[in-house]
């Protein structure tokens, strides 16, 4: 019997790989043991196969530094010691880098400055979710489940993405959706089949590491294949032969000889290594659709710093990491979309410790080569004390639901009628994008 959750298939294929690991403990290492090793069955949108990459600041990031409203007045009110100054020739390096409109980009975000002028970066300001939480954990599992209230979702919105995306079954591979993860996220938990891995070099595709060496399979690969067959039944069998397709296709990606292309340098920083991952995944061709990856530190409570400091400091890795991956990919980002996300904001006005509490609306990222960039999207609310959420924080007027529906629908080949789906008791109309993609 299938559980609305998890089906058999799902629970067997994770005991049987958990069996395997176990039994290589001291061949794998613990990275292997906490990883979740499924076999996927991609989907394909119609036109060719299509990349999300989802990036997820966990923490809050406040999106008033990232993409400060220097044309706002009450910014600078509000912000005396953190606030960025506007793109004059005084400000020099300190200041902001103008996007037009009043907007400007955090300086350490220099490398995304010219992909804006590029047409392959926008800006979503004023983003998030209505609920008001200020809970990290409330608010992070609210957002991958793609609700605004509803914890008892059974899966995540990236994994129902999965169910309601076109199917191309003569194309499927055990790598559809993968997370640069140690744990599966909860986006992409669900019926639909998933894996996580933090480092691939780990996962036995190097030529020194793991289950391959030389030619294929050694011979501690062999013996775990043989468990499978002889010891523990047919279903166990079909479970482990899922996860060595996985593995084999992990091959082709040789993780250990990969040299980023087009002088792309990714930052030295497990953001960075994440992203140079999933370069390397698309770039092997092995079926990747949905990638996650996650970065942190952003809850920054206490000296965050304006165009230096602990912020400045993330935000260097942070735009690093995703211009390199876009230098890295070239030509492949007219087929890659890379939406970021975080579960709220920071408060407008800052503390006495000269940092932000938790907020409301905060700023969301697109980059590829099909959006439609170079702009700062959204209805801006304003920072005057009668526009704060609650007199305190940055308003929200673009629903998260409605930021990731439209790359569901112009980017994976979505179905507008399949999105509720996707996104449960919540209506995406696409009169709600905000038109960064383009059409």
């Amino acid at each position: 019997m299938k559980s609305p959750i998890i089906s058999r298939r799902f629970f067997v294929k994770q005991s049987g790989l958990a069996f395997a690991a176990i039994g290589a403990g001291a061949l794998f290492g613990p990275d292997f043991l906490r990883s979740s090793v499924l076999a996927a069955e991609p989907r394909r949108a119609s036109g060719g196969r299509k990349v999300l990459v989802c990036v997820f600041q966990r923490g809050a990031a406040d999106g008033l530094s990232m993409v400060a409203p220097f044309g706002d007045p009450d910014y600078y009110r509000l912000r005396s010691d953190i606030a960025l100054p506007a793109p004059a020739r005084k400000a020099g390096a300190e200041g902001v880098l103008d996007l037009g409109g009043g907007f400007g980009l955090h300086p350490s975000l220099a490398p995304l400055h010219e992909l804006y002028g590029a047409g392959e970066l926008a800006v979503v300001h004023a983003c998030g979710n209505p609920l008001a939480t200020r809970s990290h954990f409330e608010a992070q599992d609210l957002m991958e489940l793609g609700t605004d209230r509803d914890k008892n979702l059974p899966s995540g919105w990236l994994n129902r993405l999965i169910t309601a995306c076109p199917e191309d079954a003569a194309h499927r591979t055990a790598l559809n959706a993968v997370a640069m993860t140690s744990q599966l996220p909860r986006s992409l938990l669900g019926p639909e089949e998933a894996l996580a891995i933090a480092d691939i070099a780990r996962f036995g595709v190097a030529g020194d590491v793991g289950l391959m060496g030389g030619g294929g399979r050694n011979s501690s690969a062999t013996s775990f294949a043989a468990i499978y067959e002889n010891a523990v039944g047919d279903a166990l069998h079909g479970a482990g032969q899922d996860g060595f397709a996985a593995i084999d296709l992990l091959k082709k990606v040789a993780p250990n000889t990969y040299k980023p292309a087009f002088g792309a340098k990714y930052p030295n920083d497990s953001f960075g290594r994440s992203m140079r991952q999933v370069a390397q995944l698309i770039k092997a061709d092995v079926g990747l659709e949905i990638a996650f990856v996650e970065i942190g530190g952003w809850d920054t409570h206490a000296n965050q710093g304006a165009a230096t400091g602990a912020l400045a400091n993330r935000l260097t890795e942070f735009g690093g990491g995703l211009a390199a991956l876009h230098r890295d990919l070239d030509n492949k980002m007219s087929d890659v979309l890379i939406l970021t996300m975080s579960e709220f904001g920071r408060t407008a006005r800052q503390n006495g410790n000269r940092g932000t509490d938790h907020g409301h609306g905060t700023a969301f990222f697109a980059l590829g080569g099909s959006v439609n960039g170079g702009k700062v999207l959204g209805s801006w609310p304003g920072l005057s004390p009668d526009k704060l959420f609650e007199g305190r924080d940055l308003e929200i007027t673009t629903d998260y639901r409605d930021f990731f529906a439209e790359a569901c629908v112009r980017h994976m080949g979505v179905d507008v009628g399949a999105l509720g789906g996707v996104f449960p008791k919540f209506t995406a109309n696409p009169s709600k994008f905000r038109g960064y993609l383009r059409n």
